[in-house]
């Protein structure tokens, strides 16, 4: 039986208060974050990192004084690896941090160690961006080349649409959608983290793949009379940003005195995003602009249609030869996102 290793990447955070600032170093020092020269990348880095990490350090003090990214992730990695195992498969899944431990160059010894015949590099963001999946992968060929990493691998790019993924969203949201149905019909706030719009107007793939994956849930959900916006958060910097702010939707929903379901569509686990700014931050400003009742949808985490989903998509990543491969395997993204990683192969 030939053997397998599969590797989950996210984005990483700090595990204790005193790994903030360092955290955010690596986030802002990355090309793919800050497009800038090396010397200026890194002067910029420090100093933004250094006049956030009072505010940041506070957030994660109101989670513990750590992320829960890393835990949240280790029992995603846990579910997967039973499944695959359930289904006849010699595999082992470990975990890859961008931004802090376990690293990515710690994988890639893992992986030398483990000598499978196949690895699957799988993100944990159902939606491409250059920023998120494209940086991991980008850092992990660096990485695998520094040490002569030499494996079959295959690459898992995006999977906005996937259907365990769409499944298990929808699932949690009609839960939500019923119980604000109690105070009115609510408005559901499909909410992910927003980008810079040069990104998007380079090409970035992100944007659409996000509307792709709020249009695939809705019309799981089969009501016709359910209001859903796409809008985003975690605003930072004089950029113009992508819209609609997921605040100003919380705000015209307080205008309406309508209730609020808001559903994180690009997150699939618990983090500060989710539990700080969306569980209090936002929800204190709904309170304070007339929201009758805001309800917030948990993320996938180990939904077993998710995890069922992300096994799908390992076995059919190890039957693709050579190129990126996605949740039908061919270019999802129209011929406007220059940055999709398909763009060297014909769309079928």
């Amino acid at each position: 039986m030939a053997r397998m290793a599969v590797v989950l990447f996210n984005l990483g955070g700090p595990n204790s208060l005193e790994a903030v600032q360092p955290f955010l170093f690596n986030l802002f020092n990355d090309p793919a974050i800050m497009n800038l020269p090396g010397p200026i990348r890194y002067a910029l880095a420090k100093v933004i990192s250094w006049r956030r990490a009072p505010i940041a350090r506070d957030i994660y003090a109101r989670l513990g004084g750590h992320s829960p990214l890393l835990e949240q992730t280790q029992t995603q990695a846990e579910a997967l690896e039973d499944l695959l195992k359930a289904r006849g498969h010699d595999v082992r899944c470990l975990i890859a941090m961008r931004y802090w431990e376990p690293y990515i160059r710690e994988a890639v010894a893992r992986v030398r160690t483990l000598k499978p015949d196949h690895l699957v590099l799988l993100p944990l963001y159902p939606q491409y961006s250059g920023t998120t999946a494209g940086s991991s992968l980008t850092q992990w060929n660096e990485e695998a080349s520094k040490v002569g990493l030499t494996v079959r691998t295959h690459k898992v790019c995006c999977y906005p649409t996937e259907p365990g993924f769409v499944k298990a969203l929808r699932d949690l949201t009609a839960v939500e959608v019923a119980k604000a149905r109690t105070v009115g019909e609510p408005i559901v706030l499909f909410s992910a983290h927003g980008l810079p719009r040069k990104i998007i107007e380079a090409g970035d793939p992100y944007q659409k793949q996000v509307e792709e994956t709020v249009a695939a849930v809705v019309a799981a959900l089969g009501e016709p009379r359910v209001e859903a916006r796409l809008c985003f958060q975690s605003r930072v910097g004089p950029m113009e940003w992508i819209g609609p702010s997921t605040e100003d939707e919380i705000a015209r929903a307080g205008a309406l005195g309508r209730p609020v379901v808001v559903v994180p569509v690009a997150f699939v686990s618990e983090h500060s995003e989710t539990l700080v700014e969306l569980d209090l931050e936002y929800a204190h400003f709904a309170q304070n602009h007339g929201v009758p009742l805001y309800l917030r949808v948990p993320t996938v985490g180990r939904h077993p249609a998710f995890i069922g989903g992300l096994a799908d998509l390992v076995e059919r990543a190890v039957r693709v030869d050579g190129g990126p491969s996605s949740h039908i395997n061919h270019r999802i993204c129209d011929s406007v996102c220059k940055r999709c990683p398909h763009r060297q192969v014909a769309a079928a």
